[in-house]
Parts: structure tokens; C-alpha cells; sequence
């Protein structure tokens, strides 16, 4: 699955602990730079002027309906 979303740095931790609580791996990218998104240290590394791209391999509920809070229009 992947999500579009619009990240801002204060909302770095809660993002990277909703990711934490899921049982498979999560990536955010932009462009070709790909970072874990249980890292924080990775998630702020990467640029929040840019649109941001959630990647995964699974299904949580709970972080599907918390990732609805940042999604964008495609």
C-alpha cells in the first residue's frame, strides 16, 4: 500500500510511533531518498516541503485511519 501525505516536523514523533506499533516494515520516501519510518532520527532527515510517500506491505487499522489525518489529494 502507499499513501501520499504532507508531513510537518512536530508531527515527526506521533507518526513514528503510530509506524512502531505496526507489525511489518514502513517506508517514507520523496523522489529516491527512502527511509525507515520507525526511525525518528531517519524521519527527520528527510524534507517536509516535499510531498511524502508512505509504503508498506500489510494492514493495521488503526494506522490506516491515523495516516487519513495527513493524506493529500492525488
Amino acid at each position: 500500500m502507499q499513501h501520499r501525505i504532507k508531513l510537518r516536523p512536530d508531527e515527526v514523533k506521533d507518526f513514528v510511533s503510530a509506524a512502531t506499533k505496526c507489525n511489518f516494515d514502513v517506508d517514507i520516501s520523496y523522489n529516491s531518498f527512502i527511509v525507515d519510518a520507525k526511525s525518528i532520527i531517519g524521519v527527520l532527515g528527510l524534507n517536509f516541503n516535499q510531498i511524502l510517500t508512505v509504503s508498506y506491505h500489510g494492514y493495521d487499522a488503526g494506522f490506516e485511519k491515523y495516516l487519513q489525518k495527513f493524506s493529500i489529494a492525488c
